[in-house]
């Protein structure tokens, strides 16, 4: 009985102070959170078009364990694409105060990245960004399948990157 709290208590020490074992799960926790990003679409424009090519056959999403869910409660990435409206706002915070933690935004489009050509009209918000926070930007008016492929492999090496678990 002795040995085995000794065991445990030099177990406890080794952790406690090298954190090996606690970085190796976080390694583990982000490889299986970027292999397995389920993204919602949020397509207010021209850009949804582009953002559905990418689901299509010839880009395939599916190869990057990427499936998209009809509901924020189920999915953990939200691609806001298109001009967001004052009007659609508020709708925008809602859906991403419902989706689980840990969450992410893609901003797609010159549009929903500031604005784009509607930038100065009295109705549009300038950017997603200053409702919900924006992980990647995906630059183009509309920007192409490959763009959004590219801004979705930049949001799994920022996940990998991360070095904390968010339970």
């Amino acid at each position: 009985m002795q040995d085995e709290k000794l065991l445990f208590q030099t177990l406890n020490d080794e952790i406690n102070n090298k954190g090996y074992i606690l970085t190796q799960v976080d390694k583990v926790v982000g490889w299986a959170q970027a292999g397995s990003i389920w993204p919602m679409t949020f397509g207010l424009a021209c850009c949804a078009v582009e953002m559905m090519h990418t689901a299509a056959s010839r880009y395939d999403m599916d190869r990057f364990g990427m499936l998209f869910r009809p509901s924020p409660r189920q999915s953990d990435l939200m691609i806001v694409a298109g001009t967001l409206t004052n009007k659609m706002a508020p709708a925008l915070r809602k859906v991403y105060d419902q989706m689980p933690e840990p969450r992410w935004v893609l901003s797609m489009g010159s549009c929903a990245n500031g604005g784009g050509y509607y930038h100065y009209s009295y109705s549009v918000t300038r950017g997603c960004d200053r409702i919900v926070p924006v992980d990647v930007y995906v630059p183009g008016c509309p920007p192409t399948a490959e763009g959004l492929l590219y801004g979705l492999m930049l949001l799994q090496q920022k996940i990998r990157r991360r070095g904390n678990i968010v339970l």
